[in-house]
Order: C-alpha cells, then sequence, then structure tokens
C-alpha cells in the first residue's frame, strides 16, 4: 500500500516505513505530523483511489526524524565582453520523516 501526497508544492510517493527528505516543516525532532493532502492512495489489491484534488478524510501519518540541509549548488552568473561574473551558493534546509501509517 502507498500514496501520493503533496506537501511544500511537491509531490511525494510514500509507503508505511518509508523514510522520505520533505520540504522544511516547522516542528521538532520526534513530532507527529500529519499530511492531509492526499491525492492517490494504491490498495493492496491493485485498487487505485483518487481524489479530486485530494482524497476526502485520507491522511498519512508520519514522525519527524530529523532536520538538515541538502549538498551546497553553485549558482554562477556571467555576462560576456562587460567582466561581469556572480558566484553564490544554497543549502536548500529539508526534513527526514518516517511514514508511520496510511489512512482512509
Amino acid at each position: 500500500m502507498y500514496a501520493i501526497v503533496e506537501t511544500g508544492g511537491k509531490q511525494y510517493r510514500v509507503g508505511a516505513g518509508d523514510v522520505v527528505n520533505v520540504e522544511k516543516l516547522n516542528c521538532a525532532e520526534g513530532e507527529t505530523v500529519v499530511f492531509d493532502s492526499v491525492l492517490a492512495i494504491a490498495r493492496d489489491g491493485g485498487e487505485m483511489v483518487f481524489g479530486a484534488p485530494y482524497i476526502e478524510g485520507a491522511k498519512v501519518v508520519g514522525k519527524v526524524v530529523a532536520h538538515g540541509k541538502a549538498r551546497k549548488i553553485l549558482v554562477f552568473h556571467y555576462k560576456q565582453k562587460v567582466n561581469e561574473r556572480k558566484r553564490y551558493g544554497h543549502r536548500q534546509p529539508y526534513t527526514r520523516v518516517e511514514i508511520q501509517a496510511i489512512e482512509g
């Protein structure tokens, strides 16, 4: 059984016991989070349930494992012939969540 949830403007395919990195959530480590924006659920018998856009009453429950930052990416702006260069880095923060249950 798995579900497709939406959080932080992105969609994730999650199953019970999975550990996923989602966009940063404002909650402490060890806290329980509930994702109620469930787009689809696939049951064990092969049955798929789709929402329009979300499934009414469905939710995915998870526990926050850790907070962190992704690898640094380098951003480089360059304009030729005018000696204009700008380089800086960015590290996107994330929250690691362990999925405990899919309900709905």
